[in-house]
C-alpha cells in the first residue's frame, strides 16, 4: 500500500490539465453493453475505478482495445482512447472481487438486462461514507418489467424484452438516474423518469446513447422522457472533464496561496463551487469556459455551506472546502444533506492543528489555525484530497496514508501537483 509524503508551504503555481470524468466515465463504459457495435470513448483517466471497470467488462466477454492517446491530448496526463466491442456477451455475473471496490458497478444491471434479459450482480461496495443502497433501481427495473430476486449476496434480474414506464425516484439518485435511462433505451414504449438527477455525467451518458441511435429528451433537467428503440448501433465519444478534479485544484489554489490556470475544464459545471469560493475570498476568473484562473490577494474569509444535488455544492467537494476554511477568518458552518458518516476527514485534519467539531450532520470550523504536518489516514476518496490539500498548506511533514482511496479517482495527482511546485512523493508504506 502505496502513501504520500508531502512537505507543505508552497504556494501552488503554473498550469494543470484536467483529466476525464471518472463518474461520466463509468456509465459509458457500462452503455456499451447494449449495442453489438463497437464504440470508441476518448479522455478515459487513468484511474483504478476505469480499469476496475474494464476488468469486469473483460469478464463479460466484451473486447477492449486501448488505442493511446486521443488526438490533441495534451501531454500530461494523457488522455486515453479505448475501442469497446461486446458483440457477443458470454457471461452475465459480476462476482463480489470486481465489484466490493465501487458502488459504479452496478450500472451494468440496466444495460445487461435490456440487451440480454438477466444480470447476476454481487452487491457493492465503495467507500466508507454513509449507506447507498440500489433499491431505487431495483424498483426501477421492476417497474419496466424486471423480476427482481437476491441469492448468495448476488442481485439477480431476469426480463423479456422491457416495457416503458412512468418512474419517480423517491430520492435522487445520480446512479439510478444513469442505470434506468440505460435500461430504458431498449424497452418497448416510453419511460418517463421524474425527480431524475441533473448533473453533468446524466447529461454526457444521454449525449452518447443519443449517438448511438436512443431517443432520449430532457437530460440535465428532472424529467427525462426515453422512447425505446429495437437497438442501438455504434459511436464515436469523448468524455466530459472532471469538474470534482477541477474544484479540488480551484482549492489548492487557494489554500496553499497559489495561482493556477485550470486547463481542459468546463466552468459552467462549477458554478455554486466557484461562487462559494470566492465568498471565501478566492479571486477566480473564467478566461474562456474551458478554463479558470484561481489565485488569492486576501485573506480568507469563513463561509458556511451545505451539500445539494446538483446545481448545487456537490457532497464529492464538502472534504475539500473543509480544508480551505480551516486556513478562513471565522466559524463556518458546514452541513452535509446527501450522505451520512461523511466526515470521518475531520478528525485526521484535526491531527493537523484544525479546530473541527462534528454535530451530526453539521461541521463546525473555526479559522485560521496554523497546520503543522503530521500521519493521517485517508477514509474515502473525496476524504483523500482533502488530507493532501491539508498537507500542503501544513508546515513540516505530512503522511497520507491509503492513497489507493485517491487513486480510485484522482489522475497521477501527486505528478500533476509536483508539476506545480509542490514537494510531494509516493512511497511504498
Amino acid at each position: 500500500m502505496d502513501r504520500f509524503v508531502i512537505r507543505g508551504g508552497v504556494p501552488l503555481r503554473g498550469t494543470v490539465h484536467i483529466s476525464g470524468a471518472k463518474n461520466a466515465a463509468l456509465p459509458c463504459l457500462a452503455a456499451c453493453l447494449l449495442t453489438d457495435e463497437p464504440v470508441t470513448l476518448d479522455n478515459l483517466p487513468a484511474v483504478r475505478d476505469i480499469k476496475t471497470t474494464c476488468h469486469l467488462l473483460a469478464t463479460l466477454g466484451v473486447g477492449l482495445e486501448d488505442q493511446g492517446p486521443a488526438p490533441g491530448s495534451a501531454p500530461s496526463p494523457v488522455r486515453r482512447r479505448l475501442r469497446v466491442e461486446a458483440q457477443k456477451i458470454t457471461s452475465v455475473e459480476a462476482p463480489w472481487e470486481l465489484v466490493r471496490t465501487m458502488r459504479a458497478s452496478t450500472l451494468i444491471l440496466g444495460p445487461l438486462v435490456a440487451r440480454g434479459g438477466q444480470a447476476r450482480i454481487s452487491m457493492p461496495g465503495g467507500c466508507a461514507i454513509g449507506a447507498r443502497p440500489i433499491d431505487l433501481h431495483l424498483k426501477g427495473l421492476e417497474k419496466l418489467g424486471a423480476q427482481i430476486s437476491t441469492e448468495h449476496g448476488m442481485v439477480v434480474a431476469r426480463a423479456g424484452r422491457l416495457r416503458g414506464a412512468r418512474i419517480y425516484f423517491e430520492r435522487i439518485t445520480v446512479t439510478g438516474t444513469e442505470d434506468l435511462m440505460m435500461a430504458a433505451v431498449l424497452a418497448d414504449g416510453e419511460t418517463v423518469l421524474e425527480n431524475a438527477a441533473r448533473e453533468p455525467e446524466v447529461e454526457d451518458l444521454a449525449s452518447l446513447l443519443t449517438k448511438m441511435g436512443a431517443r432520449i429528451e430532457g437530460a440535465g433537467t428532472s424529467t427525462i422522457r426515453i422512447q425505446g428503440v429495437p437497438r442501438l448501433g455504434g459511436a464515436a465519444h469523448a468524455v466530459i472533464p472532471d469538474r470534482i478534479e477541477a474544484g479540488t485544484f480551484v482549492i489548492a489554489a487557494g489554500i496553499t496561496g497559489g495561482d493556477l490556470t485550470i486547463a481542459d475544464c468546463r466552468a459552467g459545471h462549477l458554478l455554486t463551487v466557484i461562487e462559494k469560493c470566492r465568498e471565501v475570498g478566492l479571486h477566480i476568473e473564467t478566461p474562456t469556459p474551458t478554463s479558470l484562473r484561481v489565485s488569492t490577494d486576501k485573506p480568507l474569509q469563513a463561509a458556511d455551506m451545505t451539500t445539494e444535488e446538483y446545481p448545487g455544492f456537490a457532497t464529492d467537494m464538502q472534504a475539500q472546502y473543509m480544508a480551505l476554511v480551516t486556513q478562513a477568518a471565522g466559524t463556518s458552518l458546514l452541513t452535509e444533506t446527501i450522505f451520512e458518516n461523511r466526515f470521518l476527514h475531520a478528525l485526521e485534519l484535526a491531527r493537523l492543528g484544525a479546530n473541527i467539531r462534528v454535530e451530526g450532520n453539521r461541521a463546525v470550523v473555526r479559522g485560521p489555525t496554523p497546520l503543522s504536518g503530521a500521519p493521517m489516514t485517508a477514509s474515502d476518496l473525496r476524504a483523500s484530497a482533502s488530507l493532501v490539500l491539508a498537507g500542503l498548506a501544513a508546515q513540516g511533514e505530512t503522511i497520507v496514508e491509503r492513497v489507493y482511496h485517491i487513486d480510485r479517482g484522482y489522475e497521477h495527482i501527486e505528478e500533476k501537483l509536483s508539476a506545480l511546485g509542490a514537494d510531494i512523493r509516493r512511497v511504498p508504506a
